[in-house]
């Protein structure tokens, strides 16, 4: 990297869809970010992890905001405040390319939050920061995950390994084809 790389995460504005509010994470999200860590819903991005590398995680999505100017945003059910996951890009030292993620919580999967939030993230990535078209690598076992990359549109493109995992890579449409 070259140049100042610390991004002013107050001056990202929130991203808003009709249900939900996506915006940068903040400490008051902790408690849900760890209780996420400590599932069985991590078991495909790495996890159940301990409350240390929830902590870790958690601390990670910041910098990831203040080194790139993206990263995970908490997405939040706008009618209730309910925190119902972290959706958003990353582009990890190791990964290929940056990559559209989305981690829902416990009780928020089968409403279409997902979906909603990845697409509103994926337009933010490619409007805002001119990324793209995004990849998603899903872990084959991961249907839910398979099911919401073919509701954005996105392709089986072929597998990788990826922290010694196989996983899947998904090629998400540019916001043209995607509409």
């Amino acid at each position: 990297m070259t140049g100042p790389a610390f991004h002013d995460l107050n001056a990202i504005a929130p991203l808003e869809t009709e249900r939900l509010e996506l915006r940068v994470p903040v400490e008051a999200d902790w408690p849900a970010h760890l209780a996420f860590g400590l599932s069985d819903r991590m078991r495909f991005t790495g996890g159940p992890t301990d409350r240390w590398g929830a902590w870790r995680s958690f601390t990670s999505m910041l910098g990831h905001w203040l080194l790139r100017g993206y990263g995970f945003w908490q997405v939040l059910e706008k009618r209730t405040g309910t925190r119902v996951g972290k959706v958003g890009v990353l582009f990890h030292d190791s990964w290929p390319e940056p990559e559209l993620a989305w981690h829902l919580y416990d009780g928020a999967t089968g409403k279409g939050y997902a979906t909603e939030a990845a697409r509103a993230a994926r337009a933010d990535a490619w409007n805002r920061l001119g990324l793209g078209p995004l990849m998603s690598p899903i872990d084959p076992e991961n249907h839910a995950s398979r099911a919401v990359a073919e509701r954005l549109g996105a392709r089986l493109e072929g597998t990788d390994a990826l922290l010694g995992e196989t996983a899947e890579i998904w090629r998400h449409p540019a916001p043209e084809a995607a509409a």
